[in-house]
């Protein structure tokens, strides 16, 4: 039997941070709270105006000074210097009059730290600073006792000013945090759809290699074993019939094996030992082997060490597609492909040439740009078109100890 569990409702402490880490300019309800801040703080002056005993009695005159005074912090967040000014106009009458000087003292604090927490460090000082000037100038006029009695309890005022200092600080901290996070988020989320981008164009060109190479030799096999069938009915050369069939078989067999280990690599549950191994150089000769049963004549020569699995499968693919090529495109049956893999240099070096008639022609498909791109994922280079001396030529580049090849 499941239970459901409440959702988290937060305490007190944390709403209380909430409210401090908030922006104020972008604080939802920000006019609600800040008209219910300013009847607080008119009721609580109100108080302080009934229970104490500082200053002549209130008359009317007072009381409306008193209780405008918090009426600007209905827009302390937008405007909190010219806010700020508007109840120094207020209180300067009120305390020039004697009047209770402790009441308005809750709406001052309310503006200063105002204009301390959204303004600059800098501006807050000449701000505070001017309260304080204006202030004890206009008790000393009126009451030299009070007058040096509020130089004395400024240190609220300075107190409030590096509270609102502090707060913006923090806030700025927290905006900070919350930013490098989200850009780090970003980043993580780029780089997987990077990945993902890669290794859909990796399984792109295993499957073009795979699939063009494949197909086109079962076409140059079924070609063959037509050919046997209807050149000479009457004489069947029954066992080159069953060589041609052999070879097809053997294609499918081994383009299956292939497919299935591209393939596997979309399985969100198949582990990586269970994936097949990369192709490499220990593969060349099947290639070559596959050619020749296509009818091709294959010489291949390999005098290279062992080399990072990348640059090996980066090899493989290039061969096989180079072979594909010259089978699909050299214009006769016993073209000749010379294929020559060796160490040169610091890289791994791959020329495969053919005399074929028909090479490069035809509209260019994907073949070369795949060849190209399976160089540049190793760091390597590609150079691909038709022969000095006729035919085609594709030779690559390989580094072995590049980034790509690691």
């Amino acid at each position: 039997m499941s239970s459901v569990h409440p959702p988290h409702r937060p305490g007190l402490g944390e709403r209380i941070m909430a409210v401090v880490n908030r922006d104020p300019l972008t604080a939802p309800h920000a006019l609600r709270n800040d008209a219910l801040l300013a009847v607080a703080t008119a009721v609580l002056a109100t108080v302080i105006a009934l229970f104490t005993d500082d200053g002549r009695r209130l008359d009317a005159l007072a009381w409306v000074l008193l209780l405008a005074i918090s009426v600007p912090l209905l827009w302390r967040r937008r405007r909190p210097l010219l806010m700020l000014a508007v109840v120094v106009v207020l209180v300067g009458p009120y305390h020039t009059l004697d009047y209770n000087h402790i009441a308005p003292a809750p709406a001052t604090y309310v503006i200063l730290y105002s204009v301390a927490v959204t303004g600059r460090p800098m501006r807050t000082l000449l701000a505070g600073a001017a309260v304080l000037g204006i202030s004890v100038s206009v008790m000393l006029t009126v009451n030299a006792h009070q007058g040096l009695e509020l130089l004395r309890i400024s240190g609220w005022v300075i107190a409030v000013l590096f509270f609102g200092v502090d707060v913006r600080y923090y806030r700025q901290y927290v905006a900070a945090i919350v930013e490098r996070a989200e850009r780090a988020e970003r980043t993580r989320e780029e780089e997987a759809r990077r990945r993902v981008a890669e290794e859909r164009l990796r399984i792109a060109r295993d499957l073009h290699d795979l699939l063009a190479h494949s197909i086109t030799l079962i076409g140059v096999q079924t070609s063959v074993a037509a050919h046997v069938l209807t050149a000479d009915p009457e004489r069947l050369d029954r066992a080159a019939v069953a060589e041609a069939l052999d070879d097809i078989a053997e294609t499918c067999r081994t383009a299956r094996g292939e497919l299935r280990t591209t393939l596997e690599v979309l399985r969100e549950h198949t582990p990586a030992e269970a994936r097949g191994p990369l192709p490499d150089l220990h593969g060349l000769k099947d290639l070559a082997d596959t050619a020749r049963g296509a009818g091709a004549n294959v010489e291949l020569t390999v005098r290279a060490d062992e080399v990072p699995p990348a640059v090996g499968a980066a090899a493989y693919r290039i061969v096989q597609e180079a072979l594909t090529n010259a089978v699909r495109h050299g214009g006769r049956a016993d073209v000749t492909v010379r294929v020559r893999v060796y160490e040169g240099e610091g890289a791994l070096r791959v020329d495969v040439t053919d005399d074929g008639t028909g090479a490069g022609a035809g509209t260019p498909g994907f073949g070369l740009v795949g060849m190209r791109e399976r160089a540049r994922s190793v760091g390597g280079t590609l150079d691909a078109g038709p022969g000095r001396a006729g035919g085609y030529e594709v030779r690559a580049v390989l580094p072995l100890g590049s980034e790509g090849a690691r």
